[in-house]
């Protein structure tokens, strides 16, 4: 762990202050992970734009929890895991879908399955899916702008997963009802 300070409005350098200024309109409180991205004015801006785009994409807010979750509980990120459950309950997305992506289970519905296990073709071979996961995916309905768009969303939980590897980053008590470990871990 690489110990860092979890910025306030007030301790953050003048260039972040703006951004946790929104993340106050937007979620009420400082999240500990912009507060720990905040030393670098530059990852919280790509972070939170990111973010803001992985909304816009083509992707329903089951298909984004797929690919949010499945990228976190791959990289077993303590802190996104529980904050996605909390974002995705918000979303309404099923508890069925939830529980299958935190317990690293199959997902009943084909289709979202398919999303799950090309996400992980992706992240497993370094961006290099193997033909056969792309055929899977494009024989499921998704086509080049969902390829394109699904990288957005890699890359946002990129730099929040091992921003909260890195730091460490202690998960807010909102998204405390939601902890979780890595199956390994928690046997």
């Amino acid at each position: 762990m690489t110990e860092t300070t979890i910025h306030t409005i007030e301790t953050a350098p003048d260039a972040a202050k703006p951004l946790l200024e929104g993340s106050v309109k937007a979620f009420g409180s400082i999240p500990n992970l912009h507060g720990v991205m905040a030393t670098s004015p530059a990852l919280l801006e790509a972070y939170k734009e990111l973010s803001r785009l992985a909304v816009t994409t083509g992707f329903s807010p089951e298909e984004r929890t797929v690919i949010w979750m499945t990228a976190n509980v791959a990289n077993h990120c303590h802190y996104c895991v529980p904050a996605h459950t909390g974002i995705a309950m918000r979303e309404k997305v099923s508890n069925d879908i939830i529980d299958a992506l935190r317990d690293e289970t199959p997902l009943a519905d084909a289709k979202l399955e398919t999303l799950r296990s090309f996400t992980l073709a992706l992240r497993d071979n370094h961006g290099r899916p193997s033909a056969d996961d792309l055929a899977a995916f494009r024989a499921a309905g998704y086509d080049d702008k969902a390829l394109q768009d699904l990288l957005v969303i890699f890359a946002q939980k990129v730099l929040s997963n091992y921003t909260n590897a890195l730091f460490e980053t202690p998960v807010d008590g909102m998204f405390q009802p939601f902890a979780w470990q890595p199956r390994a871990a928690a046997e």
